[in-house]
């Protein structure tokens, strides 16, 4: 099973782990090399921040990916390339889960909710945002299901809007609810030093 695969490879994972400024921060470095930093709620043992660093063909250690969380403020690769005129800002595009959904929100679209058409692409498996007006076009996967193995299914998909804000939510599906309370376990487990202690503790 698949998601049987992505935890196995996640609890075999040399994993360090650091409390510091109430967030539970977790190293995870995977036998090719790639390395996976992930940032929780102390108290609720929420997502915050998930990022993603892999080699170079050359051995070089690249830039940290962004999958949550939200972009540095001086990120402007992370911007929208769309320029909205009548904002005069750029759409700011983030991933912020809740405990039973993931959820994005697309930043600086002023338009009406009936303007949006929120959809899935199972051919690539992806979303599509795009507005009736042309004035943007966003399509971006889910890299969770992509580990997993798992379909996308329009029916857990929806869309809200305020304040210049456009919500996506796409319901977990209980695979990986199961799995996400799994890990915590294991994280549990890790021996987890403060960030004045020094060095992190290794499992």
């Amino acid at each position: 099973m698949a998601v049987t695969g992505w935890m196995e490879s996640l609890r075999t994972a040399q994993k360090t782990a650091l409390l510091q400024d109430g967030r539970r921060k977790v190293h995870y470095l995977f036998p090719d090399g790639k390395e996976m930093a992930e940032e929780y709620d102390e108290k609720t043992s929420e997502l915050l921040v998930r990022k993603w660093r892999v080699k170079s063909a050359v051995g070089a250690m690249g830039q940290w990916q962004l999958e949550v969380g939200e972009p540095a403020p001086l990120g402007a690769g992370n911007l929208e390339p769309e320029l909205i005129k009548e904002s005069n800002a750029n759409p700011i595009f983030m991933r912020k889960d809740t405990k039973m959904s993931f959820q994005w929100r697309i930043r600086n679209l002023p338009y009406p909710k009936d303007v949006y058409s929120v959809c899935v692409d199972q051919k690539e498996r992806c979303i599509i945002v795009r507005t009736t007006n042309k004035k943007y076009y966003k399509k971006f996967s889910i890299p969770d299901l992509d580990r997993h193995q798992l379909p996308l299914d329009d029916a857990l998909l929806s869309f809200a809007h305020a304040n210049c804000t456009l919500i996506i939510s796409y319901q977990k599906p209980k695979e990986v609810v199961v799995a996400e309370s799994e890990l915590q376990k294991e994280l549990k487990k890790i021996k987890t030093a403060h960030s004045n202690d020094g060095d992190c503790k290794t499992q």
